[in-house]
């Protein structure tokens, strides 16, 4: 293994080795806590643009699974069709793997992908630089690279429409498992694979449609919001179509998840920020508001709704019990709704999976008015 680095913008410096695929790269340094879930994490689209470090100690023992996909076009073990992480930073890479659905090892996967991989760093330390500085930008380095300058502002990675770059080119349509129910547009920021496999399972057909594309013309049931990375400022266009949405005559149910929960808080007339370090895990525990429930989730984002700008016909649906921060909305009369989470986890826990199955009620209580 060639030496690597990890620069962060402050310049502190974290040396470590190579395990995949070698050339520099630059992006956002964020963490997650998850203890399983690799091959689904540097597959999220939500990733795009950033550096992605592992706490867990011990990553690549079960290797990576097949990365192709089914009949119905989704990816059959990922999130997407490519890594769109553009690094992997762990402390201790196992280059021997073993598990019944592994086809190839960890390290394999991320020069195949052109992916950087470095191992040996004391992610514990950088993890708590993290913590108190907040996210920054950082560059990975292997032995042989041409040091380029770091003297990026802290919001570059905000900056760009990442949205724009992993949303689809064109709409696709995903038929229901079983018999059909409803017609789900479904607006693509960057949509996790699980999700769509949510959807159609429970009787929805699927047209999935470009970030910016106006869909306010088609025939369909209900609204389906994705997920996706970057600044929700930076999706005006979407925004746009979500108010059109909203305010029609013809109301119809609408969700959102994550990046989508922000997009329908902007659309309602919220306003959103950027976490100091985000949420990257799959123990976030959020209640449910007025009520005593309490579920643990799967979460990645790094903005959340503030709150406090919701209209008077808006309420948060869900509170994150570690930090305060807004977990959901909903619409008071209206059948809108969504979580900042992710229901359909993958990997993660699956204790809010019900929020699909009020969603398809949703759709058949308005389908009958």
């Amino acid at each position: 293994m060639r030496r690597a680095r990890l620069i962060l913008e402050d310049g502190t410096e974290f040396v470590g080795s190579s395990f995949g695929y070698e050339a520099g790269t630059r992006g956002e340094v964020v963490f997650n806590t998850a203890m399983t879930g690799y091959p689904e994490s540097l597959t999220d689209p939500s990733y795009a643009g950033q550096i992605l470090v592992t706490t867990y100690p011990l990553i690549g023992n079960y290797g990576v699974p097949d990365t192709g996909s089914g009949a119905d076009g989704l990816p059959l073990f990922m999130e997407s069709n490519r890594i769109h992480a553009k690094a992997l930073v762990v402390a201790d890479y196992s280059e021997q793997y073993s598990h019944w659905n592994a086809r190839e090892s960890l390290s394999s996967w991320l020069k195949r992908e052109r992916v950087p991989g470095i191992t040996g760093i004391d992610t514990r330390r950088l993890t708590k630089v993290l913590r108190e500085h907040g996210v920054m930008m950082g560059q990975v380095l292997t032995d042989g690279d041409d040091e380029e300058s770091l003297s990026v502002e802290r919001d570059d990675y905000g900056r760009v429409n990442w949205v724009e770059q992993v949303s689809c080119k064109e709409v696709i349509t995903y038929p229901s498992v079983g018999e059909k129910r409803y017609r789900v547009v479904l607006v693509d920021c960057g949509v996790k694979a699980n999700i769509i496999r949510c959807l159609i399972k429970r009787g929805i057909d699927v047209v999935r449609v470009p970030w910016d594309y106006d869909f306010n013309d088609l025939d369909f049931d209900g609204l389906f919001l994705a997920n996706g990375p970057g600044d929700p400022e930076r999706c005006e266009t979407t925004v746009s179509h979500i108010r059109t949405f909203l305010s029609s005559t013809n109301i119809r149910p609408c969700m959102g998840i994550c990046l989508g929960n922000q997009l329908l808080a902007r659309a309602a007339g919220a306003s959103t920020y950027k976490l100091k370090y985000g949420h990257r895990s799959h123990n976030q525990p959020v209640q449910q508001v007025g009520t005593n429930k309490c579920f643990v989730t799967s979460q990645n984002h790094g903005y959340a709704v503030d709150s406090k700008t919701l209209p008077e016909d808006w309420e948060p649906l869900f509170v994150n019990m570690n930090d305060g921060s807004n977990e959901g909305i909903r619409h008071k009369v209206n059948p809108w709704l969504s979580a900042q989470f992710h229901p359909e986890a993958c990997s993660g826990p699956v204790d809010t999976e019900f929020l699909f199955d009020d969603f398809s009620k949703m759709l058949g209580q308005w389908e009958r008015r």
